[in-house]
């Protein structure tokens, strides 16, 4: 169930004594940044100022997220289990999220999906943009320009689907690779990413 303010007193408060854990999962890559207890204020007030607040159980007082730090996490959407008596928020993370400086809670990067990867690929891409073309081969690509840029899209096609019509399987994994990574350098030197991609697909999807 999607929260929203009109509903939160559906949640089980009774059953959970006033609180309930709060999973707080990156709205892009999926990863998992943090737990946290809401009681029915902190749902409020992050409903309301759109940045995830918790109820501190050390300091028995609401406490939004990076209040020091202004390493906030910025709510997309709040929801409830099946039982209504646990809760899971998408957030856009600005800055690291865990109180020593790494980017979730859970430091061993083998608990995130393989697929977050491929946003943490293209943060990395992203940050290449306007630097010397002799410091990285992505940033030599940028300047190269964005014509030069689709060519090599459409060169790395060419060789995935020429890979896949031999079925030389070991060179389609390493072709698609190519591919997919000048295709985010694309994206991003059209000012787009790949979430403007997923949404089409998920619009297409739909109206399947």
């Amino acid at each position: 169930m999607k929260i929203t303010t009109d509903n939160l007193t559906q949640l089980a408060w009774d059953k959970m004594a006033g609180l309930l854990p709060c999973i707080v999962q990156d709205a892009t890559s999926g990863k998992v940044l943090m737990q946290g207890y809401m009681n029915q204020d902190a749902v409020n007030h992050s409903l309301e100022h759109g940045y995830i607040t918790f109820f501190s159980r050390s300091k028995q007082r609401l406490w939004t997220k990076g209040e020091t730090s202004e390493h906030r996490l910025e709510l997309v959407e709040l929801s409830a289990d099946c039982d209504n008596d646990a809760l899971i928020a998408l957030a856009h993370p600005h800055g690291p999220t865990c109180h020593t400086g790494t980017e979730t809670c859970w430091h061993d990067n083998t608990a995130q999906p393989d697929i977050s990867f491929i946003t943490d690929l293209e943060r990395i891409i992203a940050s290449r943009k306007g630097a010397d073309a002799d410091s990285s081969y992505t940033a030599s690509l940028y300047a190269s320009g964005i014509k030069r840029i689709a060519q090599k899209v459409g060169e790395e096609g060419v060789e995935t689907a020429l890979a896949a019509t031999v079925q030389d399987l070991e060179e389609l994994k390493n072709e698609s690779a190519d591919l997919l990574y000048h295709l985010l350098v694309l994206l991003q030197a059209s000012n787009m990413e790949l979430s403007d991609v997923i949404a089409v697909l998920k619009q297409r999807h739909g109206e399947g």
